[in-house]
């Protein structure tokens, strides 16, 4: 919205949407023709900025908003002049359209976008006219007090002005950085006026440029980034801030109150470079991730252990000077992990599939982004690997003892918006994935570090209290330890055996789970000191997951999970006895037939001549059958289904 427009509105008071509504980072491969992109995001109705980068060869990123329209498209890592030709070429109501520029849509070539709503508490675009003069206030539509500001003036050869609430320290003191050099922060021509103890700035509603980002006749674009990152009800979605760096590989630990899906940031001190990373890209809690430079066109580099993402915040593992030089200040903006809002189906969620997708990239579909996925050839004597996305592409064996161990990045792969990318596939339908994705309510994913201290703490973004946990120690060999509510805190079960459960206090420190974290007592295989653990967490959410138990009765039942057209996906332990963690799923078949399956515990190829369970509307029915023996008379059982 220009400036004079919004002099004569007020804002709407709507609270914060769900972060996936107002932003989205969205990967693809050019096709050289016109093509949509769909990410979800109403352009068309409320008004936003799309940024695109070429990744994996050199040319400029591509920054169009809505304000001022198709035919400006404007570049970051150079001084020019917005551009009058089109790369987007049309706002829509759930994303964009595009057209066949090199800038983004060359043939065969990789893309990244990253899509900015306006929304209150997020993200605002600002356009005016320079009048001259020195403490010009603009007026914005966040609501809450701006934390970044980009000024570009379009009309002519100027630098990407950069406003940090963190280099911003009292009148004659707002210091500014260039988004387009990796110059050092300075003052000398102070673009911005300062937000604090100037009465002439409620920073909640405006902020104020001088001179510099002013001048008579000129045209100007603003991106204003909010800065609220509790917010009401703790549905803040972005915040800005900085840390000092230490100079050692245990560098500083950044509290957000939640997981990034997003980080820029740039050491405020020194001429070091801007970073770009994104979880869909690879931001990795082993293995560092994708960098791309807001002032570079260069292609994606691969990051190392600099960063790492935690379940409130990220923390700095390196003594990088562009990352942790001891002393010198580092700025940053964050925006948060999808994990605000309840899915409504399973199959927004959950995907089996087979590789009947061949070749082509991905080669299993979700038609949502995936956290994390098993793969299996089903039809021979093969492991169940398990793969996350926050490990990149380090693997585990659902059946074995064994530390996480590197696939090949050309052999498996998240960087895809729909689905995984695993070539190992080559058409063949006897290979197998199970595909989740990380929500609210359903399922989450928490990497962290043992501390070996019992009642240890670790936090987790699932909102609820998780009922199945499964923990594994990634660094060294050791069990799988799952937690189960029937179980309950004194005793655990093994991912990795067929064992009944073990009775003791050292895995979960007599304490249960609780809508924000989980407690781990002193056991190895959960809490040595200084040992990497993955923890994948579950819970019941109505008509989308169900996790329950039940007692055999030696012949047939039902098992209600309160759905209306059946269980997609089930896995059953049971507990009191030694049995497998069986597994079915409707693409190779819960039918009132024989019922394919496999078990994460063991290695043996697909079972197809029993019918331990059938289809029912309400979730499964189990039957009593020698193969599996899911039924046994007065055993008592565990299961996960999925719509």
């Amino acid at each position: 919205m220009s400036i004079e427009k919004k002099l004569l509105g007020t804002t709407s008071g709507k609270s914060a949407p769900n972060v996936e509504d107002v932003f989205s980072t969205y990967l693809y491969e050019g096709t050289g023709s016109t093509r949509t992109i769909t990410n979800g995001i109403d352009l068309d109705g409320e008004g936003g900025l799309v940024w695109t980068k070429q990744r994996n060869s050199s040319n400029s990123h591509a920054l169009v908003d809505t304000e001022r329209g198709t035919k400006n498209t404007a570049r970051c890592d150079t001084t020019d002049p917005a551009y009058d030709f089109e790369t987007v070429t049309g706002f829509n109501s759930n994303g964009y359209t595009i057209n066949t520029s090199t800038w983004v849509n060359a043939n065969t070539d990789t893309y990244a976008s990253w899509t900015f709503r306006k929304a209150e508490r997020f993200f605002d675009v600002v356009t005016y006219t320079g009048d001259g003069n020195d403490n010009r206030v603009i007026p914005h539509d966040l609501g809450v007090r701006y934390g970044m500001v980009f000024v570009k003036r379009t009309d002519t050869t100027s630098n990407w002005f950069v406003y940090h609430k963190q280099n911003d320290f009292g009148y004659n003191n707002c210091h500014y950085q260039y988004l387009n050099t990796v110059d050092a922060k300075a003052y000398a021509t102070m673009p911005f006026q300062t937000s604090i103890g100037n009465n002439d700035n409620d920073n909640t509603a405006n902020f104020i440029v001088r001179t510099p980002a002013n001048v008579s006749g000129g045209t100007y674009v603003a991106y204003v980034f909010a800065h609220d990152p509790d917010g009401e009800n703790d549905d803040g979605m972005i915040a800005c801030g900085s840390y000092t760096g230490n100079g050692s590989s245990d560098g500083p630990e950044i509290n957000l109150g939640w997981e990034p899906q997003y980080i820029l940031w740039k050491g405020a001190d020194q001429s070091y470079d801007w970073f770009m990373r994104d979880s869909m890209r690879g931001m990795w809690v082993n293995g560092g991730g994708k960098d791309l430079y807001p002032q570079a066109s260069s292609s994606e580099q691969s990051g190392s252990w600099w960063l790492r993402p935690t379940s409130t915040g990220f923390k700095i593992t390196h003594s990088s000077t562009h990352f942790n030089t001891s002393g010198n200040n580092y700025i940053y903006m964050a925006i948060r992990a999808p994990m605000m809002v309840e899915p409504e189906a399973g199959t927004e969620v959950f995907k089996a599939s087979d590789a009947s997708n061949g070749s082509s990239s991905p080669d299993s579909i979700s038609n949502f982004p995936v956290d994390m996925y098993f793969r299996r050839y089903v039809n021979t004597t093969n492991n169940t690997y398990l793969l996350t996305r926050l490990l990149g592409t380090n693997a585990l064996d659902t059946s074995a003892t064994s530390a996480e161990a590197s696939f090949s990045t050309s052999s498996a792969g998240f960087d895809h918006n729909d689905g995984v990318m695993d070539i190992f596939s080559s058409s063949n339908t006897d290979f197998h994935t199970w595909m989740f994705k990380r929500a609210k309510g359903f399922f989450d994913v928490v990497a962290y570090t043992g501390n070996g201290t019992a009642g240890h703490t670790v936090n987790h973004s699932l909102g609820v209290v998780p009922e199945m946990m499964w923990v594994k120690r990634r660094d060294n060999t050791d069990i799988w330890v799952a937690y189960n509510e029937t179980v309950g805190n004194t005793g655990f079960l093994r991912l990795n055996d067929t064992n009944a459960v073990t009775t003791t206090t050292v895995a979960w420190n007599d304490t249960s789970p609780t809508a924000t974290v989980f407690t781990l007592g002193t056991y190895a295989a959960v809490n040595t000191s200084g040992s990497d653990y993955i923890a994948y967490l579950f819970a019941t959410l109505d008509g989308v997951s169900k996790v329950g138990s039940f007692t055999g009765n030696g012949s047939s039942q039902n098992i209600d999970c309160g759905f209306s057209a059946g269980a997609r996906f089930v896995l059953i332990k049971r507990t009191d006895s030694t049995g497998d963690w069986y597994m079915w799923d409707t693409e190779r078949g819960i039918v009132a037939g024989n019922d394919p399956h496999v078990s994460l515990n063991n290695t043996v190829a697909e079972v197809t001549s029993d019918d331990s369970i059938d289809p029912v509307s309400s979730g499964f029915t189990v039957n009593q059958v020698s193969a599996t023996n899911i039924n046994v008379t007065s055993a008592t059982y565990i299961f996960l289904a999925i719509a």
